[in-house]
């Protein structure tokens, strides 16, 4: 803050402590400018306490249609989160990751199982046969 604009401030602060003091003085000491000054302070603040209710009326208007607003999409998107998320138990099978060079791995050694079973199926026909 500017110390010119400070000083302008304070200034016209002081200004207007002595007018309210002087017209406070002149209140006390003559009275029909006591009942004019009362008169004129209850009209305006009359007048003031009716415009700060039409503005409370409109700020409080503005503020009820934001919390609706607020808690009509709070509202959907719970109803949205809901209508995508099944009702009943979810299950899913894993689906592995293999790598090509592990898959081919894999079927050689089946195979070699297999063929495993297979001479072993031919020793024991030939025990057998024995």
């Amino acid at each position: 803050m500017n110390s010119d604009n400070l000083l302008q401030l304070l200034h016209k602060g002081f200004r207007v402590t002595l007018g309210a003091t002087t017209a406070l003085v002149e209140t006390l000491q003559d009275p029909q400018k006591r009942e004019q000054n009362l008169s004129e302070l209850r009209s305006e603040l009359s007048e003031r306490v009716q415009e700060w209710a039409e503005r409370g009326e409109i700020t409080e208007q503005e503020a009820r249609n934001l919390v609706d607003s607020i808690l009509s999409q709070r509202n959907n998107a719970a109803r949205s989160s809901a209508a995508e998320t099944p009702s009943g138990p979810v299950t899913t099978t894993p689906s592995p990751v293999v790598s090509p060079d592990v898959q081919l791995e894999m079927q050689e050694l089946t195979a070699q199982i297999a063929a495993m079973r297979a001479e072993l199926e031919r020793l024991r026909e030939s025990d057998s046969d024995s």
